[in-house]
């Protein structure tokens, strides 16, 4: 096999770019994941602060 070959299998084989495509879906599902929820703490830690504040007696009508 020449070099000229060899250099063209390389830039046909599309192996590696499934592993890639894998790769870059999981960061997005993560970045999705961890997103969602910094929001779910949120909204779940001012829930926790509203009963907090209803047991304590407080009314604050959250």
């Amino acid at each position: 096999m020449n070099f000229k070959q060899i250099f063209a299998d390389f830039i046909e084989d599309e192996s590696g770019l499934t592993a890639v495509e894998y790769a870059i879906a999981g960061g997005l599902v993560v970045g999705g994941m961890i997103a969602a929820f910094n929001t779910l703490g949120t909204n779940a830690t001012a829930k926790i602060n509203c009963l907090a504040s209803a047991v304590n007696g407080v009314s604050d009508n959250c």
